[in-house]
């Protein structure tokens, strides 16, 4: 029987989305990418984010912002050895492929490509290389608030423009306390506008495509980078909610409900306050300029 676990973030008392598989210090990342993590557009990330010690590189950032009480690690994070959080995030990858699961085989997921549409609780493999999700996959947590899926994925993750995972028939409104893991054998690519769930943990590069929305859970790349444009990833458990539920079941999760913007984390200021400072500069020199001609 699996055992759901609990991760508590250290970071100013928050939560972050529960995982059937434990990420250690890996949970309160919305994003790590081993070679680096890339941004265009005006991400936001809801959890911390970090390439490795080894490749540190985060460019994008502003006009990307990470949010309170995330993190954003300039100088990379530890890429090996427990306690650590690509260690930690490896260990649980190996973890998750080692579970007993039930074959589907080359199936793929989601209702747009004829594939399944939908899916009770439980860990499933896939013999295809590439598994694709086309349109609407639907995840029946059988009326209780702590269902988990885990996906056995043995090389590629992609999806198809506008495709979409969601969660019905959960249990009473409020905070979800289960989860969705994608495990995948080499590279995950989101595509454009697709509303996904759960924590990607890829062996090879991420890509999340424009205006895709990532939403209780993660995009780990364990030996790449992760390539981000005009995203919201959102490991934070507090926005993983069931909503629409009566009386007591049939709620739904659905995407990122996309917080309040908040305040950007230390390291966004950081990034932003060479442009505040011309900013500034230039708009007390402008008055002593004209006063010149």
């Amino acid at each position: 029987m699996l055992v759901p676990v609990v991760v508590f973030s250290l970071l100013a008392g928050k939560t972050y989305a529960s995982v059937i598989i434990d990420l250690g210090t890996a949970d309160p990342f919305a994003v790590l990418g081993e070679a680096g993590v890339t941004n265009a557009g005006p991400s936001m990330i809801y959890g911390s984010l970090a390439g490795s010690t080894g490749t540190p590189a985060v460019t994008g950032f502003p006009p990307g912002q990470v949010f309170l009480p995330g993190v954003l690690y300039t100088t990379g994070v530890a890429n090996s050895g427990p306690g650590t959080p690509f260690g930690d995030a490896a260990a649980a990858y190996t973890y998750g492929q080692g579970l007993s699961a039930t074959s589907e085989g080359t199936a793929s997921l989601g209702a747009g490509g004829g594939g399944i549409p939908s899916l009770a609780p439980g860990v499933y493999s896939f013999s295809s290389p590439t598994v694709l999700l086309n349109g609407l996959l639907q995840l029946d947590a059988g009326g209780s608030n702590t269902a988990e899926w885990v996906f056995q994925i043995p090389y590629a993750l992609t999806t198809d423009s506008a495709s979409s995972v969601v969660v019905t028939n959960a249990g009473d409104n409020g905070p979800f306390g289960g989860a969705i893991t994608w495990l995948v054998g080499s590279d995950a690519t989101i595509g454009t506008t697709t509303t996904f769930l759960g924590t990607i943990i890829s062996m090879a590069g991420d890509q999340v495509l424009t205006g895709a929305t990532v939403g209780c859970g993660r995009v780990i790349s364990l030996n790449a980078s992760v390539t981000l444009d005009t995203n919201v990833i959102d490991a934070q458990a507090a926005d993983c909610m069931v909503t629409g539920a009566t009386g007591g079941t049939g709620g739904t999760i659905g995407p990122p409900s996309v917080p309040a913007a908040g305040v950007p984390e230390p390291g966004t200021f950081a990034l932003l306050l060479p442009g505040l400072l011309a900013m500034v500069f230039l708009r007390f020199r402008k008055p002593r300029v004209s006063s010149l001609l």
